[in-house]
């Protein structure tokens, strides 16, 4: 982090915001929660963001221990980007900051959501009591990201990747889950639209709009 400007205060957040503070850092850490990424797919997933400033972001979080760079093996054999054990411990932070700012009239809802930021969206929104009793794998597809869903004992876990033997399998767009997951969304709807197409359970599908609720 060589030529940055530091907050230079004994504060322990001023400190954390001398690693994680610079714009883009947080949006890295984002797009790595759920799994590693390789240099292009994080580039696609951050919009506006320059391959340079990329480039330096993920130096300087690797210098401060937060992200790591590791060689996949066969057959995948790329180089990816992901979180280091302490560099995981930012999930929970991520989700709060996104219930502080749901809490508040600024939160747009007009912008565009990529795959990985919908992801944690659901772990915001994941209501445990709608859940209870509820045991279920699901497979969420948006175009070339994938998504293991899975539900247990009122707990949520989101991973990058297929999901083995889901119960359900949604394979559409960002939007069209978002509307699909509205009180007023309709299964059928949006089947016949063709902007859903659904295998397995169809009966989940139409619970985990309650499982997700809309935020208040």
């Amino acid at each position: 982090m060589v030529g940055r400007r530091k907050y230079e205060d004994g504060c322990a957040i001023a400190q954390a915001l001398d690693v994680i503070g610079e714009r883009w850092a947080l949006l890295v850490v984002r797009e790595l929660v759920l799994g590693p990424k390789r240099f292009t797919d994080l580039l696609s997933g951050l919009q506006g963001v320059s391959s340079d400033v990329l480039t330096q972001r993920l130096r300087d979080l690797g210098e401060a221990g937060v992200v790591r760079r590791r060689r996949l093996g066969p057959p995948v054999s790329a180089w990816v980007y992901e979180l280091t054990k302490w560099g995981t411990e930012l999930e929970p932070i991520i989700l709060e900051l996104a219930h502080w700012l749901h809490r508040s009239p600024l939160m747009r809802y007009d912008l565009p959501l990529g795959p990985d930021s919908l992801m944690l969206s659901l772990k915001t929104r994941f209501d445990a009591r709608a859940a209870d009793g509820l045991t279920a794998t699901i497979g969420l597809s948006f175009g070339d990201s994938h998504f293991d869903v899975r539900i247990a004992d009122g707990h949520l876990e989101i991973t990058r990747g297929d999901a083995d033997n889901p119960d359900l399998v949604l394979d559409t767009d960002e939007a069209s889950l978002l509307a699909l997951l509205n009180p007023d969304g309709a299964i059928d709807d949006a089947l016949a639209s063709g902007r859903v197409r659904l295998t397995g359970d169809t009966a989940l599908a139409d619970r985990l709009k309650r499982v997700f609720p809309v935020p208040d």
